[in-house]
Parts: C-alpha cells; sequence; structure tokens
C-alpha cells in the first residue's frame, strides 16, 4: 500500500479496484433530481454539461444519408480515412500544425480515447500528474490501468490554471505524463500559450483533453501540438458541435504509440460506429461563423451568472474564460458539499454537483452548469438565492 495515496493498491486485481471506483456524483445528482421530477416536483438542471439545443440539422441529415447508403458495416479500427483527413485539415486550419491521419484514432466518445491513451502511456505503479480540481472521471480511468494519479492544486486566486513551477516539485522517474485540460471541467480555466509552453518544457508527455476547445471566450483555442510533438490529445464532438449522446471521439498521438492503441480499439471497440463518423464529418465542416453565434449565447450566460454569483457572494475570485461550467465558492456554508448538493436539490429544486466530485481541492464549492437556456438559468439562479438567504447551518446534513 502507498503511504501517500492509501486508497490505492497496486497488488489488487481488477475486480477489487472496479471496487474503488468513486461513484460519478453529478450522474447521482441528476438521477435523483428525476426521481424528484417523476413525483411531480419542479427541478431546475444546472448540474451537467449538456449543450443546450439540439444536433445541429446538418450533422443529422449526414448520418441519415449514411444509413441510407448503408454505410453500417465496420470501418477501418482507426476510422474511416475520409473523417480522420478531415480531422487534420481542422487542426491545420486552427492551429496551423500538420498531422497525418495515421496518427489518428476515431473512438466512440472521448472517454473510450482516454482508455486507450492511459492503457498505453501507463504501467502498472506508474504516476501521472492532474490538476485538482480535475474531471472526475480522471483518476478512475488511471486507476483502472493501475497506475497512480497525482493531483497538484491549482487556486481559485489563479483561476485554477496549472503552473509549471508547482508540478516541478512533483516530477520524478514515476511520473510518465501530465494530463491537462484547457478549457476545463469543472473550472473553466483556459491555458494560455506561455503556460501549455511551460509544460511541454517539464519533459513528461503531456496527454491534452481538448473536448471543450471551440467554447473559449478569449483568445483562441491552444492545442498542445502547437508546443510539443511528445503529446496525446483528446477531443470529440459532444459539446462543441452538441452531440453528447452521438459517443464520437478520437486521439491523435505520436506515431510510435499508435499501433499499440490500434491493437487495443481492434479488442476493445473494433471501431467506432460506421454512419456516425458520417456526422463527425459534417460536424468538422461547420463554419467558424456559426459556432460563434452558438457560443455568442454561452457567453451572455456566463456573464449573467458571475454577475448573479457575485451578488450571492459566492462567485469564484476571476470570471472562467471557457467552458460552460462555473465553481461557486460555498465555504462558508458548508464542508460537505455533497449534502449541502441534495439539500439545495431538495430544498430549492435546483441541481447542481458538489464540488467534492472534482477532487479534494474542490470540496467546498458547486458547480454550476450554464449550458442550458436562459430562462432556466435565471429561474435556478432565483431559487438557490432564496435558498442562501433562508439557509440554516443546523440542518446541515454535513
Amino acid at each position: 500500500m502507498n503511504g501517500r495515496y492509501p486508497d490505492l493498491d497496486q497488488n489488487l486485481g481488477y475486480p477489487e479496484r472496479i471496487a474503488q471506483i468513486k461513484p460519478f456524483l453529478a450522474m447521482e445528482i441528476l438521477e435523483k433530481a428525476q426521481q424528484l421530477e417523476s413525483q411531480g416536483n419542479s427541478v431546475i438542471h444546472l448540474e451537467l454539461g449538456e449543450p443546450g439545443g439540439e444536433t445541429p440539422a446538418a450533422i443529422k441529415e449526414a448520418a441519415v444519408n449514411a444509413l441510407h447508403n448503408n454505410d453500417t458495416c465496420y470501418t477501418h479500427s482507426l476510422g474511416k480515412m475520409e473523417l480522420r483527413e478531415e480531422i487534420a485539415a481542422y487542426h491545420k486550419r486552427l492551429y496551423g500544425i500538420d498531422i497525418s491521419p495515421e496518427q489518428i484514432i476515431v473512438t466512440s466518445g472521448s472517454s473510450a480515447a482516454m482508455l486507450l491513451a492511459f492503457s498505453v502511456l501507463l504501467d502498472a505503479g506508474d504516476r501521472i500528474i492532474i490538476p485538482d480540481p480535475y474531471y472526475a472521471c480522471y483518476p478512475n480511468f488511471i486507476r483502472y490501468v493501475r497506475a497512480e494519479p497525482v493531483p497538484v492544486p491549482v487556486r481559485e486566486e489563479d483561476a485554477f490554471k496549472l503552473k509549471a513551477h508547482k508540478v516541478k516539485k512533483y516530477l520524478g522517474p514515476e511520473v510518465k505524463g501530465i494530463l491537462i485540460n484547457s478549457p476545463a471541467n469543472p473550472t473553466g480555466a483556459v491555458l494560455g500559450e506561455t503556460e501549455l509552453q511551460e509544460l511541454a518544457e517539464l519533459g513528461p508527455c503531456i496527454v491534452s483533453d481538448e473536448v471543450y476547445h471551440g467554447i473559449n471566450y478569449g483568445n483562441r483555442d491552444r492545442s498542445i501540438m502547437e508546443f510539443t510533438d511528445q503529446a496525446i490529445v483528446i477531443n470529440g464532438f459532444s459539446k462543441r458541435n452538441i452531440m453528447t449522446g452521438w459517443r464520437l471521439g478520437y486521439l491523435i498521438a505520436p506515431v510510435d504509440m499508435v499501433r499499440k492503441m490500434q491493437k487495443l480499439q481492434q479488442n476493445l471497440f473494433i471501431c467506432a460506429c460506421n454512419f456516425i463518423q458520417s456526422a463527425g464529418i459534417a460536424a468538422l465542416q461547420e463554419t467558424p461563423e456559426v459556432l460563434e453565434k452558438r457560443f455568442s449565447d454561452y457567453n451572455e450566460r456566463r456573464i449573467y451568472l458571475y454577475r448573479a454569483l457575485q451578488k450571492m457572494d459566492i462567485a469564484p475570485a476571476r470570471l472562467p474564460d471557457g467552458a460552460f461550467y462555473m465553481m461557486a465558492n460555498v465555504k462558508r456554508y458548508t464542508s460537505d458539499s455533497y449534502s449541502f448538493a441534495l439539500r439545495i436539490l431538495e430544498e430549492a429544486g435546483v441541481a447542481v454537483t458538489p464540488g467534492i466530485d472534482f477532487g479534494a481541492g474542490a470540496e467546498g464549492y458547486i458547480r454550476i452548469s450554464y449550458a442550458c437556456s436562459m430562462e432556466n438559468l435565471k429561474e435556478g439562479l432565483s431559487r438557490l438565492e432564496k435558498f442562501l438567504n433562508n439557509f440554516d447551518p443546523g440542518n446541515d446534513f454535513g
């Protein structure tokens, strides 16, 4: 048993390690909210990163056309060449980098891409640095391949950005990777050119989750592959193209890793869904103007939410620059964010995600998603404000 991380035991078999996987509390809150709704209660959903609106018509039409053309057989395990070429062109267009289609593996969502990436990059007992707060599923994927997540605290005062000088303190021969997520879930943090360059220069392979690229309210998105070729990029279509249920993603990896990942893909997944890959091609062909209009609505909600949280005195120290999440600091109300989130759900009819879902560094926060209508956001915040105004700490579950 590792003394520094006592919940991990590298000698455990898969059944025991699966038992160690923590529940995804955002989904727990969602399921409790749905139960309340089934009993006739009104619930405003601010817990999940489910983009508002429908999948664009052109994307749906591409999938339907592919079905009519009987594109229902297996594809190449790396994915359709047409889609991989479109991904390469997309990255050239956005980031000015040249990527071979042979470096790209199309996956059944970005979660499958994570599993392939960690399985190849990490051996049992290896460590990988992650920012804390982090996306709730990262440690579970890492532990599943018998490796060890090393959380590095990021501070609200620094806009929750991972800093290279802090990461240096955690480096050692057993650290095989640094996981970054920009724009970030749950914090909305965006890493700039200098921050990415400094992280790339530290040495370990960078695993960059770029699934929220395109939802950036400041400067343009920067891919880690602009700064190093020793990186694995994970991306997908769920957020940018309103395709959460389509389960389509991809990864880009150094050439020497691709064959190992491909063999895993062949055994675990065979290939991503054929006709949905055609939808991915259409998604990548959406114009910048369409995307700008889509995210201008998010930006309006971002600013509204921040001002509302400021009024409640629970706003984060800095306005987040990306994604569609905001961490509300509720430390003066509770030290148990899960119980607090349950009270908000049951007493105010508002579903939010408890900060503890995202690591010890997020305890005392709740994550609010503004990937919803402005109408629902306003109603949810009104209910939350009334809850806080009437809050009785004596009834706190924590």
